[in-house]
């Protein structure tokens, strides 16, 4: 197991490479000038001006310069310095990171309680009319936009119902209907994947000879059918935890939350390279670290899978 482990981090490692070298390539041949958005167009016309912003972060240097220049501080944990507001970016991006993780906590946790119960039910009362009603409801919610899941929540219980605030805030009641818009699609889809798998599991041979044993329903249920069911739904939460924590754009743009989504947008805007570059680093390095603990979770559940 520890040497898996040290494998996987291995791993990361060169995917976070690989992921910043991509994004350094990208930035280069975007069009934009990012002095120009630092000193303004006024002195960006400035040839000392230019030149003087250039030395200090580097833009003088050649892209392959830039990049191992920038890797080797993010190893000592500094991501750089922010254009714009010039401070460091990993200041700026710590509080933002919190309150997209407390959304993420919140939107996941409504996602694993709602996708997973409701699946559970359709499941255990199949081709019966709530089973049919929870089939029609979760295809229809699949196919909403984010964008437009989060308008009618934000028109019909903010504007109004006046119920909750039309933007974020650190308040309980700011976080509800953001996290409840990023909940909707993907509890439609761990409902329908728990009722796939739970259906596939009720009807294998090891479920019939426990209940001709005698064994308790519960017993049967919780122990064989919904841990054996549960793989394919905990890889997907483990995906769509991840991207959550990696900033949920449109979201935190709707409803104005200060996060690493919102952030991300802003210095797209701005010309910001270094918040967006922190941000895509933090990003992958989350997705990678989750892929990790769903395999480690693929072993407790299953113990015929191997991490070897």
């Amino acid at each position: 197991m520890g040497r898996y482990v040290a494998r996987r981090l291995g791993q990361m490692v060169i995917v976070l490479i690989g992921a910043t070298m991509v994004l350094f390539a990208c930035l280069f041949v975007l069009p934009g000038d990012p002095v120009g958005s630092i000193a303004g167009s006024d002195k960006a016309r400035d040839p000392a001006v230019v030149a003087e912003l250039k030395a200090r972060y580097g833009l003088d240097k050649s892209l392959p310069e830039q990049y191992v220049n920038y890797v080797s501080k993010v190893a000592t944990g500094d991501l750089g310095e922010d254009f714009i507001q010039r401070r460091e970016v990993s200041e700026i991006l710590g509080p933002k990171l919190a309150n997209t993780a407390k959304l993420a906590l919140l939107a996941i946790a409504l996602v694993t309680v709602f996708g997973m119960g409701v699946g559970i039910i359709a499941a255990l009362y199949r081709y019966s009319i709530l089973d049919m009603a929870t089939t029609f409801f979760t295809t229809m919610m699949v196919g909403f936009p984010t964008f437009v899941i989060g308008m009618l929540l934000m028109k019909w219980f903010a504007v109004e119902l006046q119920w909750f605030p039309q933007l974020g805030g650190d308040k309980l009641e700011g976080m509800i209907l953001p996290a409840v818009t990023l909940a909707i699609t993907d509890i439609a889809f761990v409902a329908r994947l728990t009722r796939g798998t739970m259906l596939e599991v009720l009807r294998a041979d090891y479920v019939k000879t426990a209940v001709a044993k005698g064994l308790p329903r519960r017993r049967v249920l919780f122990k064989h059918v919904l841990r054996n069911s549960s793989i394919p739904v905990v890889t997907y939460l483990g995906i769509s935890f991840g991207a959550l924590l990696g900033g949920a754009l449109i979201t935190e743009a709707i409803f104005n939350w200060d996060g690493v989504g919102l952030a991300l947008v802003q210095a797209i805007q701005q010309q910001n390279n270094p918040i967006v570059i922190g941000v895509v680093t933090y990003s992958v390095a989350i997705f990678v670290v989750l892929s990790l603990i769903v395999d480690l979770l693929y072993a407790a559940l299953d113990p015929r899978i191997r991490l070897s």
